[in-house]
């Protein structure tokens, strides 16, 4: 079964201190079941001078957050939508957007 989410996918985000905000999914960690979204769930991470001279630095990047708190963005309408598959002619499976009924490439 492939996929719901994948890399370079449009997103908004449904839950948390960002919700409402779209982003792109940089990384998929199927592992956990998370992503990394472009732009969204922002942490600080201070930094120690690992040499003489370097200077202590705070380091702002993105965190993963869970799949369930992430929505396919409709590429068609520009909607969030749930996403479903749909077996082609050839065999294989496509994604398939919920609210309009259409292909996902």
């Amino acid at each position: 079964m492939p996929a719901k989410i994948k890399r370079g996918d449009k997103v908004v985000v449904l839950a948390g201190k960002d919700r409402g905000k779209q982003g792109t999914v940089r990384a998929v960690i199927n592992k956990d079941n998370r992503v990394l979204v472009e732009g969204v769930n922002i942490i600080k991470r201070h930094q120690r001078a690992r040499q003489q001279g370097q200077a202590s630095q705070i380091i702002e990047r993105e965190a993963p957050i869970h799949m369930s708190n992430v929505m396919l963005i409709d590429p068609s309408n520009n909607q969030p939508t749930r996403v479903g598959f749909r077996r082609r002619e050839d065999g294989s499976m496509v994604r398939v957007g919920k609210r309009s009924g259409e292909d996902i490439e």
